[in-house]
């Protein structure tokens, strides 16, 4: 068995948690966990942050019914990044509508939507 104990005090409490679709492997985005976010997230099995803007816990989707089942939880060799592999409910990760929150692409000098709109945030966050 190999050890599994994130480093939160590495990055003073938050640790950068990159979110992917365990279907399609696609990113979809990047959050942060405190321990507490880490520890609420494997007890429910949906994806739980820490609101950096709002310095509260969040739990993903609770608004918007867009939220993230995870499938696995993988830690980097230092112990200080998280990979979440899930199935995005809805279609949605990104709060602006777009299934991945990396959405703009720059390719040849060219900047572009490369992510599809999933819902009019305007509607869902009123």
């Amino acid at each position: 068995m190999t050890d599994f104990t994130p480093d939160f005090e590495k990055m003073g409490g938050l640790m950068p948690t990159i979110v992917q679709d365990a279907a399609s492997g696609e990113v979809l985005m990047l959050a942060y966990m405190n321990e507490e976010s880490f520890h609420k997230s494997i007890e429910t099995g949906e994806a739980h942050y820490w609101s950096r803007s709002r310095e509260t816990l969040w739990h993903k989707g609770g608004t918007s019914g867009h939220v993230q089942k995870i499938c696995s939880m993988r830690l980097d060799c230092d112990s200080d990044t998280l990979l979440l592999l899930v199935e995005q409910v809805g279609g949605a990760a990104c709060h602006k509508g777009y299934r991945s929150c990396f959405f703009r692409e720059l390719k040849d000098g060219v900047c572009d939507t490369c992510s599809p709109m999933v819902f009019d945030p305007k509607e869902v966050y009123k």
